[in-house]
């Protein structure tokens, strides 16, 4: 059901719109006794998600008893973190999802389900699991705010990945991402119904519908003076809210080129890419925009680690970005990439594959390290001197009579060439 719904491509909501949107939706559901808020965490900083859990704590203020911010593999937030995405409420009603250890399994979607929806390129089960709080926690609301935008691994994201994977555990993160990387990076960005959803979805209808979630789908893009605005925003107990969201999102953070790129910047925030493991959303989100035997140049002040998690960190170390290939290869002679696969997912998934120069220079690794890893390195200094990020505009600029691209923000976007998002083997 469709608590609210508004947004378009030329639309502004202020903050006290989004909070009168969210407020009209908790009043149709009426009074709840205990509340799990589930928002994303730092890396989506921009979502709004933020603003809409300070909101749902205004409103639920006495019945708001935790905080769980969906990590997934990602760190756990810190002090700092916490206080500047979500203000002032009391720092004692956060938890800390661990992903290996805190999660249950609510059932198993059959393998030959799995194998129908990835067209045969995966056919194992795939556990569906949660942090165990969501379970046995005693809540009769969880509320799920997050962004819907054009997402590597399930094609648009949030909605149940919020659950499935922002909770989710080792074994279900692992093969989820697998399956997005084995059928095809290019073949899911962008797209609503992907095989990985179709996982998520299931596992909704059949093991979850006994959780009570209410989503809180935020749609941003830049506005012609280059301010992040939102564009909308979309609640809901079911797929709804998630399909209304995703259908604004691809018009306005999709940017469909007439050309492929010869050279593409760009830039990493400090503050939100501090590894690979998130910071190569730059060659996610970029991939179908680059020519063949173009360059892709990353200028990533704050990148210090390859993964998050130690054991995926030491396995890109170990393994490269190497390309589909090779990397299927290890996954079927190496077992400890078999037992990783979002490792091995995330390594196929930062490969150009061959096509195209990417260009790393980050402040915190050495060439050594990034070279080693698979990618050309460059020193960072002397690249944001030439490619001046506080200088340069998003899109098109002249650099020494050189035509370069400039992304401000990868997290924020899908970049395409018309011929290669719509090309048969892509669909």
């Amino acid at each position: 059901m469709l608590y609210f719904a508004k947004g378009s491509p030329d639309t502004e909501l202020s903050a006290d719109e989004i909070k009168q949107g969210l407020f009209t939706a908790f009043e149709k559901i009426g009074k709840k006794k205990k509340v799990l808020a589930l928002p994303p965490d730092f890396t989506r900083f921009h979502s709004r998600a933020g603003e809409l859990t300070g909101y749902a704590y205004e409103y639920y203020k006495q019945t708001l008893t935790d905080i769980l911010p969906a990590l997934g593999t990602h760190y756990a937030m810190t002090e700092h973190e916490i206080n500047k995405m979500f203000g002032n409420i009391p720092l004692n009603l956060f938890r800390v999802h661990d992903w290996r250890s805190d999660v249950v399994t609510l059932g198993d979607v059959p393998a030959d389900y799995v194998k129908q929806v990835s067209g045969g390129a995966c056919d194992f089960s795939w556990p569906a699991q949660v942090n165990k709080l969501l379970l046995n926690g005693g809540y009769d609301l969880i509320f799920s705010p997050g962004q819907v935008v054009p997402h590597e691994v399930v094609g648009m994201a949030n909605y149940n990945k919020n659950i499935f994977v922002g909770t989710g555990g080792r074994e279900g993160i692992n093969k989820s991402h697998f399956v997005g990387a084995a059928y095809g990076m290019e073949r899911i960005m962008g797209r609503a119904d992907t095989p990985v959803r179709s996982l998520y979805n299931y596992a909704s209808e059949h093991f979850a519908s006994r959780l009570p979630v209410l989503y809180a789908q935020t749609v941003l893009s830049k506005n012609s003076k280059g301010a992040l605005v939102c564009r909308g925003l979309f609640i809901g107990c079911d797929s709804e809210c998630f399909y209304q969201a995703a259908e604004l999102s691809l018009k306005v953070n999709f940017t469909m080129l007439d050309e492929p790129l010869a050279k593409a910047v760009v830039f990493l925030d400090p503050e939100e890419f501090k590894s690979t493991w998130l910071g190569n959303k730059a060659i996610y989100r970029t991939r179908m925009a680059i020519a063949d035997r173009g360059e892709l140049i990353i200028l990533a002040p704050g990148v210090k680690e390859f993964g998050e998690d130690k054991e995926i960190d030491r396995l890109i170390r170990a393994y490269g970005y190497r390309g589909t290939p090779l990397t299927l290869e290890a996954v079927k002679k190496q077992a400890e990439l078999s037992g990783n696969l979002s490792a091995a997912a995330h390594l196929i998934h930062g490969s150009s594959e061959g096509r195209f120069k990417i260009t790393y220079c980050p402040g915190r690794l050495t060439r050594q390290e990034i070279e080693n890893a698979g990618f050309d390195w460059e020193d960072l200094k002397k690249m944001s001197e030439l490619y001046n990020p506080d200088k340069l505009k998003d899109g098109f600029n002249i650099i020494n009579g050189e035509k370069i691209f400039f992304i401000s923000n990868p997290a924020l976007g899908l970049w395409s060439t018309k011929s290669r998002f719509g090309s048969k083997e892509q669909k």
